[in-house]
């Protein structure tokens, strides 16, 4: 069971982490965000989180999420939600009108979804296009060199602002090298976020430039 004090000292643990790992690489740790994936996790388990300070949190599912922050978004104002799963153009409505940062747009339909969904909701989450860097036909994202033309296109023909770049490299694959890759797209194309690594391979990706990193079982804990 994913208890207060369990997550409390996990937190605490995985901050220390995170701020060796940053002054490591000579990196100020505020300026690294770290988001609890907070998927298929229990009430308790997002209720000890936010008693032990963390405000930030990765959700997969549009669905989920809803049935996780609805409610707690009203008692949390300083609570920021990204979507970090792949999104569905018919939900591009309810993703605009509860989070603040959508991670994977990767398909001008989804654009032209999410546009249409910030007109009506008056919102402007914050974007970043997924790009699938080892190229995997089974995983959503912009192939590394489809991703120059596809951001011309969300500014010049979908009015769309992009502020960052996110990955999951493949799993047989050494992460670093995806996170090097996706550091070097970020800068030829003069976007300063990038969402990379994960509870195994955080460290490498804050040396490699991750301005925040997607930790679940690490925070949480191994699932029942």
């Amino acid at each position: 069971m994913n208890t207060s004090p369990d997550i409390a000292a996990r937190r605490t643990h995985l901050l220390a982490q995170l701020g060796a790992a940053a002054q490591q690489a000579g990196r100020n740790p505020a300026d690294i965000t770290l988001v609890a994936v907070s998927k298929r996790q229990t009430d308790e388990a997002i209720a000890a989180a936010l008693d032990a300070g963390q405000r930030v949190f990765g959700e997969n599912r549009v669905q989920e999420a809803f049935e996780h922050w609805a409610e707690r978004r009203t008692r949390f104002a300083d609570l920021e939600l990204r979507l970090i799963g792949p999104l569905q153009s018919n939900k591009a409505q309810d993703a605009v009108e509860l989070f603040d940062v959508i991670e994977t747009l990767d398909r001008d339909k989804l654009a032209i979804a999410l546009r249409k969904a910030m007109k009506v909701a008056g919102r402007t989450p914050r974007l970043l296009v997924q790009v699938n860097t080892g190229e995997e036909a089974q995983k959503a994202g912009i192939a590394p060199a489809e991703l120059s033309p596809f951001l011309t296109r969300m500014s010049t023909e979908h009015g769309l602002q992009i502020d960052g770049l996110m990955c999951i490299p493949p799993a047989a694959e050494p992460a670093g090298l995806h996170f090097a890759l996706l550091a070097k797209l970020a800068r030829e194309n003069g976007l300063k976020e990038l969402s990379m690594g994960m509870s195994a391979d955080f460290e490498t990706a804050i040396a490699l430039g991750a301005s925040s990193v997607r930790i679940g079982t690490a925070f949480f804990g191994p699932r029942d």
